[in-house]
């Protein structure tokens, strides 16, 4: 939100605006808190630099950290577990394909002068009843490769886990902060909408009593309404907030809402060169993509051995009549595979390694340049909340108490004095807005980098 900013009245008699600024001087003194108008906070030796914060009624609860509902959600939510479950799975592939094909075991029984069961089989030595065992057995190295491949895809599956991880971890991140914001605001719009509330009662009085026009009144009621919308706006945001939280925590979507703690932002110690050196080295994504490139350079080795021939064995006993000789079989085959489709199977599985390749590199310099994106604006949001701390919001709050002393002595008309009052509302509006954009910043560039940053801590 950049702040919300309404038309000055204009037309307003100056006996009318002298009641209406009582009251507004009132409702500044006794009914706003103090915070509206607070400056910023100093950045401590750390870099930290917290704001005034603007709390909801209902904030008195308890709130929970952000780093208790991360492991949390490390527990418990689904799309983790379901990650979790399939690099289970996947473990239990290599040992099906490694091991050999399954053994035939084969019973035979050969009739002599009629198809009836065991004619012959006293009286002839070609009748018999035979038992026999076959096993195949492929081409030494090719069990082994075939399991190194199921190997890497159960590697490609628990990288897969770190990368559905931090996703989930970010989104939580992302969705705690905005709630922290609309928390933070919510209170703040709200005692703005109190405020006009006031100031709309004031006019309507001057209006009944001929003092005023119905312009003002009407003006005066737009502002409100406006600012109720943008309240009713915040209570939507805060209810996708809260579905979207409970989702990754897996709890239950009518348990109770979480409360956020304030967000203070801290400004990132990390150089540009430090974060793009830990993409190369924690972004998950590099890690999974670099699995399906050793995946798939075992499957071009494997590719390559299945152009070698495959045996087979077998064993038979065949057993006639006892006053006949038993018979002992022994064979031996081997398969002479096909080239045409072992070459493309070949072409397939080198094709398959330069694509992962260039998936990986693609990767890597999305990455890398996302970050380097995030850091400019991570860099710019640190300047922007200074000059907010150090200039901006101190100069408003100099402006509003100098026109309130200026109008108490009518040198200064009630249109300038309540747009300085919206400036520094507004102020403080776009100073949340800018912290929110900064950590926002950040969770992204942790699950780029795959490292939680020591540079955030929460207003206490």
């Amino acid at each position: 939100m950049e702040g919300i900013r309404f038309p000055v009245r204009r037309g307003v008699g100056r006996k009318s605006l002298q009641f209406i600024v009582f009251g507004l001087i009132a409702v500044l003194a006794g009914g706003v808190s103090p915070n509206l108008f607070a400056a910023p906070q100093k950045i401590d030796e750390q870099g930290q630099s917290t704001q005034a914060s603007s709390q909801m009624g209902h904030e008195t609860g308890v709130t929970t950290p952000l780093a208790v509902l991360i492991e949390e959600a490390k527990r418990n939510d689904p799309a983790i577990r379901a990650a979790e479950q399939a690099a289970k799975a996947a473990t239990f592939v290599a040992p099906q394909m490694s091991a050999l094909p399954d053994p035939q075991f084969t019973l035979q029984q050969l009739s002599v002068g009629s198809p009836r069961p065991f004619a012959g089989y006293t009286n002839s030595d070609f009748a018999y009843i035979g038992v026999g065992a076959s096993q195949q057995l492929p081409y030494p190295g090719k069990l082994k490769l075939r399991g190194a491949v199921a190997d890497r895809d159960a590697d490609t599956a628990k990288a897969h886990i770190e990368v559905v991880l931090q996703d989930e971890i970010e989104t939580l991140k992302r969705t705690y902060f905005h709630l922290a914001y609309l928390q933070q605001t919510l209170g703040t719009l709200e005692r703005n909408a109190a405020l006009l509330e006031q100031v709309e009662q004031q006019t309507e009085a001057h209006y009944s009593s001929g003092q005023g026009n119905q312009q003002d009144v009407l003006k005066a009621q737009l502002e409100r309404t406006k600012l109720l919308r943008e309240v009713s706006m915040h209570h939507q945001l805060v209810g996708e907030d809260q579905a979207e939280l409970k989702r990754i925590l897996r709890r239950s979507q009518d348990s109770a809402d979480i409360i956020a703690e304030p967000v203070a932002a801290t400004f990132l110690r990390y150089t540009a060169a430090e974060l793009l050196d830990k993409v190369r080295e924690e972004n998950p994504n590099i890690h999974e993509n670099s699995a399906i490139v050793q995946r798939n350079q075992t499957a071009v080795d494997l590719a390559q051995k299945e152009f070698r021939p495959d045996f087979g064995v077998s064993y038979m006993y065949e057993n006639t009549d006892r006053k006949f000789r038993d018979y002992y079989e022994l064979s031996l085959n081997v398969n002479f595979p096909r080239r045409k489709p072992r070459q493309a199977a070949l072409a397939q599985a080198q094709v398959n390694v330069e694509r992962a390749q260039t998936d990986l590199d693609t990767q890597l310099q999305a990455a890398l340049a996302e970050v380097q994106k995030q850091y400019v604006m991570v860099k710019t949001s640190e300047e922007q909340l200074l000059i907010y701390r150090d200039g901006l919001i101190p100069q408003a709050q100099a402006t509003i108490q100098a026109g309130l002393a200026a109008y108490q002595s009518n040198r200064e008309d009630f249109e300038t004095l309540f747009s300085s009052f919206m400036d520094v509302l507004s102020l403080n509006l776009e100073y949340q807005q800018t912290i929110l954009d900064h950590e926002t910043a950040l969770a992204h560039i942790e699950r780029l980098t795959g490292v939680t940053l020591p540079c955030r801590r929460t207003e206490r």
